[in-house]
């Protein structure tokens, strides 16, 4: 039952955090309690800043670490980004099933997880770049509730669990995918929901009889559990709310930190030492290689591409450098991106239904690029995978909700939710709110950058010694980080700045005075 599951995911439970075994601890303070606390906090945010060097943060290193916080849209970047400029021999394996992940194997470049950032505690960190992307904390946490329901829903159509389990095992064996059932935080808020929907199917006593709530998708209490309560309950508080805060630091329940729990716990207990964790996060977010956001989805996938995907086309040699790259498409890029909530929503492709839509996706070839590759290229590959992930969405969740028709959650529907639940999503997430802000900053001055300074991408073919290595240009995108004195031959001024990449390529950026043109 409910206090089971929720018994079983503190303790560790099926799943959980190896080796781990903690207990609930009362929400109550004291004077002694804060103390103690700000204790815990400090020394875990003390220990936690001394790892974080950073080094050169915009030069791609040899792993590639994609936190994926979830309902962000990260598995459009996996499929339609990353399986095209890395082979499934460089992926990491199992890298979304911790039980069974192996951080040590000694060829893999890719790790794309739900882990949260204490896995950088197996990851060789000087030589490992961590990139991710948020979204607006309130939109994330309806998602996180639509897709519980959506994917628990799937036991009304399928309701015998012992046939369900076996059927995803067949089908996950053949495809080498892995089951939402097995990711975190899924593995817990699946179930969770799974168990409410058949109570209130049995209450109904007679699965046809439709809900006598219309106008709230989000409040069919006698088919879903309403959002309200979904929320406040104790599992929302523990894995959902400033859930992208506690997976930046490493704090979330399913942390390699030991003391993750009683650093969680004494944050929700004394808000005000949210502060020591919030700025942990900051930081993280200022050393990784690319921040991009959800709602910003199309410069987002722009700004990956240049600052993630040449990178790792030029380390394989398989970029084909051209000045034509930057300039846009004869087709309109707006008609094949997906809405934020699309785009989203076609997370997980691999999991209890549907698999007949997605076989493109779940392929066992290597469907990395092949050949030489521009960015312009891979942003039309990415255009056209999102397009085929938007055809299969519709109709996924369609067969999902069937059961629960009257749970139809669209962005109008989302406009019925009162404000004052609004309000309390806000409150809740307060961390995540002023975290998202800071991403928000990252994020335009990587927009700033890319759009901007219009970077025009050359062989270069001088030798090394003709490269001038010096600090980076103060003041401007960190992006920038060497400057170059060019001779009058290459007609580009006196004056550049230069991003080297490898096989002697270089991004170059000619300078007026103290700025970028």
């Amino acid at each position: 039952n409910h206090d089971a599951l929720l018994s079983d995911f503190l303790a560790g439970g099926d799943g959980g955090p190896p080796g781990v075994a903690v207990t609930a601890l009362p929400l109550v303070s004291s004077a002694d309690d804060h103390a103690r606390c700000e204790g815990a906090v400090k020394g875990w945010a003390d220990s936690a800043g001394e790892g974080d060097n950073g080094g050169d943060k915009l030069n791609l290193k040899d792993l590639l670490f994609f936190l994926h916080i979830p309902r962000t849209g990260g598995r459009t970047y996996f499929h339609c980004f990353l399986k095209k400029l890395y082979t499934n021999a460089q992926e990491c394996p199992r890298s979304y099933d911790k039980l069974r992940f192996d951080p040590s194997h000694p060829d893999c470049t890719l790790v794309v997880s739900h882990d949260d950032y204490s896995l950088t505690s197996k990851l060789p960190r000087e030589r490992t770049s961590v990139v991710t992307i948020l979204r607006n904390p309130v939109d994330r946490v309806f998602s996180t509730y639509e897709f519980s329901v959506e994917v628990a829903a799937r036991f009304l159509v399928h309701p015998n669990l012992t046939s369900a389990k076996t059927m995803t095992s067949r089908v996950l064996t053949k495809s080498r995918a892995v089951s939402t059932l097995d990711i975190w935080p899924w593995k817990y808020l699946v179930p969770w929901m799974r168990e409410d929907l058949f109570s209130r199917r049995d209450a109904r006593g007679n699965d046809s009889v439709p809900s006598s709530k219309k106008i709230n998708a989000y409040d069919v209490e006698d088919m879903v559990m309403p959002l309200h309560q979904y929320i406040n309950d104790p599992v929302a508080h523990e894995i959902i709310h400033n859930g992208a805060t506690f997976q930046i630091t490493g704090l979330t329940n399913n942390s390699y930190f030991d003391g993750a729990h009683e650093v969680r716990h004494c944050v929700r207990k004394h808000p005000d030492l949210g502060r020591f964790v919030l700025q942990v996060a900051k930081n993280r977010l200022d050393r990784m290689l690319y921040v991009g956001l959800t709602e910003d989805h199309e410069e987002s996938a722009r700004l990956f591409a240049h600052m993630v995907g040449a990178q790792v086309l030029s380390q394989s040699g398989a970029l084909k450098l051209d000045v034509q790259e930057d300039q846009p498409s004869g087709t309109d890029s707006h008609s094949s991106m997906l809405d934020p909530e699309d785009e989203e929503t076609n997370e997980h492709m691999n999991s209890t239904h549907g698999w007949k839509n997605n076989e493109a996706l779940n392929t066992t070839e290597d469907d990395h690029g092949k050949g030489n590759m521009t960015v312009g290229k891979l942003m039309e590959t990415y255009e056209g995978c999102i397009a085929k992930l938007r055809k299969s969405q519709s109709s996924r969740r369609r067969i999902s909700l069937k059961k629960v028709a009257e749970a139809n959650f669209t962005k109008a529907t989302r406009r019925h939710v009162p404000e004052a639940i609004l309000n309390q999503i806000i409150s809740l997430n307060s961390l995540d709110m002023e975290l998202y802000e800071h991403a928000k900053k990252i994020f335009k001055q990587e927009h700033l950058m890319l759009k901007g300074q219009h970077p025009m991408v050359v062989q270069q073919k001088q030798s090394a010694d003709q490269i001038v290595r010096s600090s980076s240009y103060e003041g401007q995108h960190p992006m920038v980080v060497q400057h170059k004195q060019l001779t009058d031959q290459k007609g580009l001024g006196t004056s550049c700045l230069v991003k080297a990449l490898p096989n002697n390529v270089y991004i170059i950026y000619q300078t007026k005075g103290s700025m970028l043109t």
